[in-house]
């Protein structure tokens, strides 16, 4: 009983270790690393990623907690009391550099996402994120529409500034500035010009 508590830390780093060794991969472009090459990116043994991880959902699910505080770690919220077209700068600016800084590890995990509620899930969560932080920041513009025509912006901002858009530009070869700017133009549109109807 008495090293319960090394043994349980040397556990957690290994599990640890594990994840982000499948994460370095992903980020080098290998969408789907074997658990040898996992294994020898971790230096460990391959019996050690059975004996952590009994299926690919446990292992899925270590690594997005690891990559969701990697994220987390990323973002700075932008204050809310700066004029309307500087938090749009900063926010697109911001929302950009995470879109390409994820863009390996989202690749990966859209292979896996059909067979994987953790890796749904964990999309679900990020996508919740990032809306609940444009509400903050945008509350007044937002407010300051009818419910009708807010539910419509809401829905296009999160469109516009979610990742399907950024690797769309990016595909179609669009620099990260070009991008960066259609998306800054996309959004302040949204927030600025008055809604018809």
């Amino acid at each position: 009983m008495a090293d319960a508590g090394p043994r349980t830390a040397r556990s957690e780093r290994t599990r640890a270790a594990i994840a982000d060794a499948l994460l370095s991969l992903l980020e080098e472009g290998e969408l789907q690393p074997t658990a040898t090459r996992i294994a020898e990116r971790a230096g460990i043994s391959l019996r050690l990623i059975y004996h952590h991880f009994g299926d690919l959902e446990a292992l899925f699910r270590e690594t997005t907690e690891r990559e969701m505080a990697r994220v987390l770690a990323r973002v700075t919220p932008v204050p809310n009391d700066l004029p309307l077209q500087e938090r749009i700068d900063r926010f697109v600016e911001q929302r950009c550099r995470l879109l390409e800084w994820i863009t390996p590890v989202r690749r990966a995990a859209i292979l896996h996402e059909p067979f994987s509620a953790t890796l749904r899930d964990a999309r679900s969560a990020m996508n919740r994120l990032a809306e609940d932080e444009m509400a903050r920041l945008f509350a007044p513009e937002l407010a300051a529409m009818d419910s009708e025509n807010r539910a419509a912006v809401v829905d296009a901002l999160a469109l516009a500034t979610g990742w399907n858009a950024w690797d769309a530009l990016r595909s179609a070869d669009r620099s990260e500035d070009r991008a960066r700017t259609a998306i800054n133009l996309t959004v302040t549109r949204l927030l600025t010009v008055p809604s018809e109807g």
